[in-house]
């Protein structure tokens, strides 16, 4: 039991520490860049109609892998972006990779953000676009 606390205190004292460490620029930019893409996609959901995605990933089992799957896809980039930005940094002030420290800090700064702003952008876009048709009428 020993070991699994001494694991966990080194997860969470690297995890806190990483903000104020070397890159921490991307604690910035890759949540921003998430938020683009996921912008742009909540957009295209309001054109098409679509129900808006996490609401569609909670509460529709046959739209979730297909969505869940759009959503990684759309990510993808940001995500490999992530790991790679991590593991540079461990290697510079660790010296090793963890890979579940890794997985953790891109599901926060790239996925997470993401799946909360491509919802409200689409609900965004669609009151933008109705209210777009209503002023042509």
């Amino acid at each position: 039991m020993n070991e699994m606390q001494e694991v966990l205190h080194r997860v969470w004292t690297d995890l806190l520490s990483r903000p104020s460490g070397p890159e921490s620029f991307r604690f910035i930019f890759q949540p921003i860049m998430a938020a683009v893409v996921a912008t742009l996609d909540g957009v295209k959901d309001a054109r098409a109609g679509r129900t808006p995605y996490f609401r569609a990933l909670l509460r529709d089992p046959a739209q979730r892998g297909a969505r869940l799957r759009e959503g990684f896809k759309a990510t993808s980039r940001i995500i490999a972006l992530g790991f790679a930005l991590d593991a540079v940094y461990q290697f510079k002030t660790v010296g090793t990779f963890y890979l579940g420290e890794a997985v953790v800090v891109v599901f926060f700064l790239a996925f997470l953000p993401y799946l909360l702003v491509r919802g409200p952008a689409d609900r965004i876009a669609k009151w933008w676009l109705a209210r777009k048709a209503a002023s042509k009428t």
